[in-house]
């Protein structure tokens, strides 16, 4: 993975000066995907972070973990099992709750993949089936692409960071919309996902 994104970089590096200038700037790509979690657990984790710090999200996450002794992370059998009082007592909103019951159960009747059948699908193919989960947005999915199953070309064009990242990147009066993004980051093919590592990293500083 490492000789990819060298490649990466050197490409995006050669898109246009501020690029080159950035790339240089921030170095390396130390992009670390996480892909010994299974799909249903990267999906949970992602909703139990939502709208949240993550000092908050890892607060209720452990909670919810200590549920279940002896194990890293509870089954879709174990989830289901356990009490609704149970889990809103960990911090979960009522919101969440149904949405992580409804991942368990989806895990169970076999909509959400595991990781084997996961890297089988097409990109667009695993979003549209998951997204049809109550909870469960494209961004959420895009996450578990890049960080749970290492795909290389996805851009979040939905992100907050990607799309402010660029706005300072270019120097730009405001932040692309979702279709302009989409549209830029045709160019960055097919590195679209370290893009994205670059842009979540422009400097706060910038006009």
């Amino acid at each position: 993975m490492t000789d990819c994104y060298r490649q990466a970089e050197a490409f995006l590096a050669a898109l246009d000066p501020r690029w080159a200038l950035h790339v240089q700037a921030i170095g390396p790509c130390l992009h670390k995907p996480l892909p010994h979690r299974d799909p249903y657990q990267a999906l949970v984790r992602a909703i139990a972070y939502q709208q949240l710090h993550v000092k908050a999200g890892d607060a209720i996450l452990g909670r919810f973990i200590a549920l279940y002794p002896g194990c890293d992370f509870p089954s879709p059998a174990q989830v289901m099992a356990t009490t609704p009082e149970q889990l809103r007592a960990c911090g979960f909103s009522a919101s969440k709750l149904a949405t992580i019951q409804g991942i368990a159960r989806a895990r169970i009747d076999g909509v959400v993949p595991d990781h084997q059948q996961a890297m089988a699908l097409e990109d667009e193919q695993l979003i549209e089936r998951l997204v049809s989960l109550r909870g469960v947005g494209r961004w959420t999915v895009e996450m578990l692409l890049i960080y749970t199953l290492e795909r290389m070309d996805i851009l979040p064009a939905d992100d907050f960071g990607v799309r402010e990242g660029y706005r300072r990147l270019q120097g730009l009066d405001a932040q692309p919309t979702r279709r302009q993004m989409i549209e830029l980051g045709q160019a960055w093919q097919p590195y679209r996902t370290v893009a994205a590592w670059y842009l979540w990293r422009v400097p706060n500083t910038r006009v």
